[in-house]
């Protein structure tokens, strides 16, 4: 989808799916030409010489993290998954305040260094929706992309039949923030 929104035309290469740290070790032998990285090998691989050639995420709007359920549990517990979506919420806004924090926790938990996880912290914010309410474009492109793997290409797909952003926004509203 990335390589379609800069006007090049996907079946023109050849694309090939590597998992874990294998994908580095396959970039640096030369046997692929390209790889889209997450952290931290995005940082490992810039220290390595290899360049930025596009920031996928930053042209692709996508969901990032969320919340699953069940229809029955949002219709009939849905003071329940709104204190839940509130709590998200919360969490989520203390990790943007407090970076010093959330970096020593991503250090603890990931066993990363300190240089990448404020690298990998830094990147993470530029993923944040920072309501909390499922954005229909983004939606959208989770079914193109399962659409382009040949999932589910036997209907439409519509925003109401995977997403439910009533009580999202209704959180968030409660909260503050600015709804479009």
């Amino acid at each position: 989808m990335a390589l379609e929104k800069m006007g090049v035309n996907p079946k023109d290469y050849v694309i090939v799916s590597l998992q874990g740290q294998n994908v580095l070790q396959v970039l640096e032998s030369g046997f692929v030409a390209g790889a889209n990285l997450n952290p931290p090998l995005i940082f490992s691989a810039q220290k390595k010489g290899f360049n930025k050639l596009v920031d996928v995420g930053s042209m692709m709007q996508m969901p990032s993290g969320g919340l699953t359920t069940l229809v029955k549990t949002i219709q009939g517990r849905p003071a329940e998954v709104k204190r839940l979506l509130r709590s998200l919420q919360l969490a989520k806004d203390e990790i943007r305040r407090n970076k010093n924090k959330t970096v020593d926790l991503i250090v603890q938990a990931l066993q990363m260094d300190r240089e990448v996880a404020a690298q990998t912290y830094d990147l993470y914010l530029t993923t944040l929706n920072l309501t909390g309410i499922p954005d229909p474009e983004g939606m959208a492109n989770v079914v193109k992309a399962l659409h382009s793997l040949d999932r589910f290409t036997d209907r439409n797909v519509a925003f109401l039949d995977i997403a439910d952003d009533k009580l999202a926004t209704e959180v968030a509203k409660q909260m503050g923030y600015k709804i479009h």
